[in-house]
């Protein structure tokens, strides 16, 4: 399988990541606010043996200078993927935008961007590949 489309070797871990929220959302259904979801996946990733850490800020540099404005992540799991939630009427390009930046600035592979405010979740996820990755492994300690 290329890198590409399995970066860092992390389908197993999206899918787990993909149940979990599936399952959060089928308890909860659409309508709650975004921190709410957070709190959900972060008890249904641990009860799944996944490490996850929240609101994590990623630095910005510039010209070899770490910037004081930083970037916070909502979910990172296993120190390989970020997971961006959102509790929104529809997904914009902006989002995706959003999750691309944050994987450039974290040096990792794959991001999930998940909308929690639809009916079945399946519509409200994407999965992007950072191309600056896609021929190299990282992960954030």
């Amino acid at each position: 399988m290329s890198m590409l489309t399995n970066p860092a070797g992390t389908n197993d871990l999206t899918e787990a990541i993909i149940g979990g929220a599936i399952r959060a959302h089928r308890d909860k259904g659409p309508g709650l606010l975004e921190s709410a979801y957070v709190e959900c996946l972060v008890w249904e990733f641990r009860d799944r043996g996944l490490s996850v850490g929240r609101k994590l800020s990623v630095p910005l540099t510039y010209r070899g200078r770490t910037l004081e404005t930083t970037y916070v992540l909502d979910l990172l799991v296993e120190g390989k993927v970020i997971v961006e939630l959102k509790a929104v009427a529809a997904l914009a390009p902006v989002h995706s935008a959003q999750l691309l930046t944050y994987l450039k600035l974290a040096g990792l592979p794959v991001g999930l961007l998940i909308n929690f405010n639809v009916p079945v979740l399946k519509q409200g996820i994407r999965r992007l590949v950072n191309p600056l990755q896609s021929t190299t492994t990282a992960a954030v300690e």
